[in-house]
């Protein structure tokens, strides 16, 4: 993305990078939720982020283990220390996935069930509700810079920034519509 610069000034305006920052965080943020939806093919997105009680504390499953994709429908887990297989197996069951883990006392299958059609369609409203509560977000970030902005003393110089975030709220907001639709395309897709 390309910093807005001022037409009379030769440095960023910090008002439109610290709302592009954050609008990114937003997009960042939206991204790792849609990789977490089961789609209907095996990803390590989907379990990296289970916490599982190992060594004293909470850690994220991606932090005691090695996950793989077998193929379409399998994600292998792998612990790094045997010790903690049985600890992992059990963070998996009271986890939302829904998936019985399969235990063969080295790694950890996960067999990902067909997506049935009600279910795609429940991901669908779920893909809906992450994208607009993205765009609520993007809307408290953009109305953090304008309380900003009307700060600012110069009339011009307001109203060509007020026109600059406008520009960037607008892109981000497309941005937000593009994932929506490439994840939607990927659910529903069989």
């Amino acid at each position: 993305m390309i910093p807005f610069r001022l037409p009379f000034a030769h440095m960023v305006d910090p008002r439109i990078a610290s709302f592009s920052a954050d609008a990114t965080k937003v997009l960042q943020y939206l991204q790792g939720e849609f990789g977490k939806l089961q789609t209907g093919r095996a990803n390590a997105a989907l379990v990296e982020h289970i916490e599982v009680e190992a060594y004293g504390q909470r850690m994220p499953l991606k932090g005691v283990a090695s996950i793989s994709v077998q193929d379409a429908r399998t994600i292998v887990i792998q612990p790094w220390d045997k010790s903690v297989l049985g600890v992992v197996e059990k963070a998996i069951l009271v986890s939302s996935m829904g998936v019985n883990p399969v235990n063969d006392g080295v790694v950890i299958r996960l067999n990902l069930p067909m997506m049935t059609e009600e279910r795609r369609k429940e991901l669908q409203k779920v893909v809906h509700k992450l994208a607009e509560e993205a765009r609520i977000s993007l809307r408290q970030h953009r109305q953090k810079a304008i309380d900003a902005i009307k700060q600012e003393k110069d009339e011009d110089v307001r109203d060509t920034l007020e026109g600059t975030l406008q520009k960037e709220v607008d892109s981000f907001n497309g941005k937000i519509d593009d994932l929506r639709s490439a994840k939607e395309e990927e659910v529903m897709k069989v």
